[in-house]
């Protein structure tokens, strides 16, 4: 039997954990001086929405490699981290993939 109340929960624990979260990934850009532009906000905006539903229901990413990341500068990867830490449960492999977003945003400048 599928209990719709639980999967609204659901729902709505993980849009309240990516307004929270969302708000403060972009004042940590912003007090970095990275401003994004309108497409790479949409797509930072729907990668943090799907790490919240990550962090909700524990569903696990996809094996990602690591030396994928390696021309990453330092400086994304530790905003990244800050992020995923935030989290509170989500595995250093997030903070690989959401630091793109800051790499390329930095770009911007």
């Amino acid at each position: 039997m599928n209990n719709g109340a639980v999967i609204t929960d659901v729902g709505s624990q993980t849009e309240e954990l990516a307004t929270r979260m969302l708000g403060q990934v972009y004042s940590l850009l912003k007090g970095h001086g990275i401003i994004p532009n309108a497409v790479q906000e949409q797509m930072l905006t729907s990668h943090v929405r799907a790490m919240a539903h990550r962090s909700i229901t524990g569903e696990p990413l996809p094996e990602v490699e690591a030396s994928l990341f390696e021309e990453i500068s330092q400086d994304s990867m530790t905003l990244a981290r800050e992020v995923v830490a935030q989290f509170g449960n989500l595995p250093d492999e997030e903070a690989w993939l959401l630091s793109v977003h800051f790499e390329v945003a930095k770009e911007n400048l």
